[in-house]
């Protein structure tokens, strides 16, 4: 598997746009994201084609415009950057990671132990056998 290169202030905020509203032009996403702050045409051109490279976004020709679309679903970025995190940060170790964000109050206890028991209803779910199918008379 290949390492994915992280994701920048403007690039985030770009992929935010895409996946809130779906397929865009470069001015729209420009007009989206220069709410905040000023860019030019050729600043978000140039961000696109970065995010294409990295493999974040495609484009498609309507005729003589470009139309821009994520090629990667939210959840698949942030399980990337959490895996990351650990390989760059907590030695692997999905232990260290989590207790991390308990001592330094990004997540508590209790939606710990929710998180846990989701995942075990989850786990249990998929291992259980498959009833047949019930025959009509």
């Amino acid at each position: 598997m290949t390492q994915q290169k992280g994701l920048g202030d403007l690039e985030q905020q770009v992929m935010e746009f895409l996946w809130r509203h779906g397929p865009a032009t470069g001015d729209a996403v420009r007009a989206a994201v220069s709410k905040d702050r000023s860019l030019t045409d050729s600043t978000i051109r140039t961000v696109l084609r970065r995010l294409e490279a990295k493999q974040y976004v495609k484009h498609e020709m309507d005729g003589r415009q470009f139309i821009y679309s994520s090629s990667r679903e939210p959840r698949k970025v942030a399980a990337e950057a959490v895996r990351s995190a650990l390989r760059n940060f907590c030695r692997g170790s999905l232990e260290e990671l989590l207790t991390g964000m308990v001592d330094h109050r990004v997540v508590d206890s209790t939606e710990l132990r929710r998180l846990a028991e989701k995942i075990e209803t989850l786990e249990k779910a998929r291992n259980a056998p498959e009833k047949p199918a019930r025959r009509r008379s």
